[in-house]
């Protein structure tokens, strides 16, 4: 596998298939690690930062963690494969635009691991899987990560735990992260109030692509913001069995409500969308992924047919922008990149008819 075989199709984390997969994208978990012995990247010297890259490259692949991996040095990759891995939540957009650091990825076959060497912290590991399944995901990153350390030493303290970059991952190092489409809540004006409510359970409420970023066609990140004084097994039981099973029966009694009180509304919302997308002549990412949400939901209550799931997630990847130059083998400015979305969008959905 090559970045190039990347835009051909989408990761497994976005099949759509999993334990409550109509309104859980995905499950992600990530554990921070560092090098004892070595200061944290921001102090590091060049040397440093290459011996701790030589050094985790070295134990991914003999730990046999890096067996099914390509391994993609950042340093080599251009500017739009570096997004393209950002837009597929391979890497992080620190990761990408970190210019001048010796880093690099190994990416799994399926795209369900991948393994960040001098991110943020020298090594950061995440897993990932469609619908929700952090409890599975926990335990394979446990091995993960007891193979990588039989090989090197991390920077650990009996009384904090691992030791981090950001003090707000110190402790266990672990970020449980649950992406959710919610556009039900937003149709009747409840998702503050659910947002708010994650927000005094002490959960990050992010966008797309993390942090940074803003929520964008009503995905949303949901993730934990604490780390120190808690398990990881009940941090992830938490969120597998409490929290994101709340905020997945919110979700549902509003689809449920708008389908029973404002039906023609929503339908007419969700074909509206999909003839946007079918037609337009000109089309932002920003606004590509706004009718996607509504086409999703559409097709998620059985109430629109013309498309499936697949072709939605699909479009989710190949219109965003990186991806889109990728297909094209081009770069393009704003105005142009609109252009060949909708090109693109009217193309692939002609199928449709």
């Amino acid at each position: 596998m090559a970045i190039n075989d990347l835009t051909k199709g989408t990761g497994a984390w976005l099949s759509g298939e999993g334990p409550l997969a109509d309104v859980v994208i995905s499950s992600r978990v990530r554990l921070a690690r560092n090098l004892a012995g070595y200061d944290f990247l921001s102090r590091a010297s060049e040397s440093d930062k290459r011996k701790i890259y030589r050094t985790l490259s070295d134990a991914i692949a003999e730990s046999g963690v890096g067996r099914d991996c390509v391994f993609i040095d950042m340093e080599q990759a251009s500017e739009i494969d570096r997004q393209v891995l950002v837009e597929r939540h391979l890497i992080s957009k620190q990761h990408a635009d970190a210019e001048g650091n010796p880093r690099g990825v190994a990416v799994s076959a399926g795209e369900t691991r991948s393994l960040m060497i001098n991110e943020e912290d020298h090594l950061r590991i995440q897993v990932l899987r469609s619908g929700l399944q952090l409890e599975q995901l926990w335990r394979e990153i446990d091995e993960v990560d007891d193979a990588i350390e039989r090989l090197v030493d991390y920077a650990f303290d009996s009384r904090y735990g691992y030791l981090t970059a950001c003090p707000t991952n110190v402790g266990s190092g672990i970020r449980v992260s649950v992406m959710v489409h919610l556009p039900a809540l937003k149709l009747t004006q409840e998702i503050e109030r659910v947002l708010r409510a994650a927000k005094d359970m002490r959960l990050a409420v992010r966008g797309l692509y993390g942090e940074g970023t803003e929520a964008t066609g009503d995905f949303f990140q949901l993730s934990n913001q604490t780390t120190l004084g808690v398990s990881e097994a009940d941090l992830v039981r938490e969120f597998s069995r409490t929290i994101i099973p709340k905020v997945v029966e919110y979700e549902c009694a509003a689809r449920e409500l708008l389908a029973k009180e404002r039906a023609h509304q929503l339908d007419d919302k969700i074909w509206r969308a999909y003839g946007t997308l079918q037609t337009a002549r000109t089309m932002s990412s920003e606004e590509t992924l706004f009718h996607l949400s509504h086409v999703r939901m559409g097709v998620n209550m059985r109430r629109f047919s013309r498309t499936d799931l697949s072709t939605i997630n699909e479009l989710f990847l190949h219109c965003q922008p990186a991806h889109l130059q990728k297909m094209i083998g081009e770069r393009l400015d704003g105005e142009h990149r609109s252009i060949a979305r909708a090109d693109y969008l009217r193309r692939r959905l002609a199928s449709d008819n």
